[in-house]
């Protein structure tokens, strides 16, 4: 009889394995306006801790924290000396929202010194432009949530990969989401480009709003990742995976179940 595979941890008992994030993923959180996924923000500040034990540093980047919900959690995440940059135009809903963002980030642990806030716009902006605002330094980690568009996610995806380390990870936000369904197309054209790039994993929807999440890096650390990935994470692994034809990568969800046939 084969061995029954443990049950799926909850979003609540999810943990990154870093105390000061998953304090604040237990206790502010949710308190921060946004929509991302608590899920998926323990699985990504994971890798960040993966990325330590494999000796990967670098600044940590988010195009669009909005109020900083996401963007607090990666900075919990960062290492002595290290910065995290959020990117925005900061604009929606209205001005105020820099000042929110300013404020939530030092409510809940995050000083100055360690974040860099840049009223900007991804899309028009220069790899060497964002090189220069990291110190030189390419990024170990960069989350986007810009601008959910074709056009948009395009700029951004080749503006992240221009300012990657080779060790690096690219997150995209909000894929396979029914509202924005052009996404997938930008991330197969630019697979496509890049074939040294490739899918991690998927990390699955918590809600319609806290949407899936595609998490890219280098081909060669695909193996490293995904074996740290299924130590960490191994009771919400989706048996399936995903086949991005002929590549296959893991699936992290909250519901591993497979369809029933009736």
């Amino acid at each position: 009889m084969s061995e029954a595979l443990p049950a799926p941890l909850t979003s609540e008992q999810m943990r990154s394995g870093i105390p000061a994030v998953d304090r604040y993923l237990d206790t502010g959180y949710a308190t921060v306006p946004g929509m991302s996924s608590r899920f998926a923000a323990a699985v990504c500040c994971g890798l960040l801790r993966i990325q330590h034990e494999l000796e990967v540093a670098g600044p940590v980047v988010e195009i669009g924290p909005f109020e900083g919900r996401f963007f607090i959690a990666l900075a919990h995440a960062l290492q002595k000396g290290e910065i995290a940059l959020g990117i925005d135009l900061f604009d929606w809903p209205n001005p105020e929202v820099k000042d929110r963002f300013e404020a939530n980030c030092a409510k809940h642990g995050v000083p100055a010194e360690r974040r860099i806030v840049w009223k900007a716009d991804s899309r028009t902006m220069t790899p060497a432009e964002l090189l220069a605002k990291l110190g030189g330094k390419p990024a170990r980690f960069i989350h986007i949530d810009g601008e959910h568009s074709r056009a948009a996610l395009t700029k951004d995806l080749e503006l992240a990969t221009a300012a990657l380390s080779p060790e690096g990870i690219i997150v995209l936000d909000d894929m396979l989401h029914p509202g924005y369904p052009t996404l997938m197309v930008a991330v197969q054209d630019y697979l496509g480009r890049h074939p040294e790039m490739c899918v991690l994993c998927i990390i699955d929807r918590e809600t319609v709003v806290a949407a899936t999440k595609f998490v890219l890096c280098r081909t060669e650390w695909f193996k490293r990742y995904e074996e740290k990935l299924l130590e960490a994470y191994k009771a919400n692994v989706w048996p399936l995976g995903a086949d991005f034809e002929p590549h296959w990568c893991l699936v992290l969800s909250l519901d591993t179940r497979l369809a029933k046939i009736t």
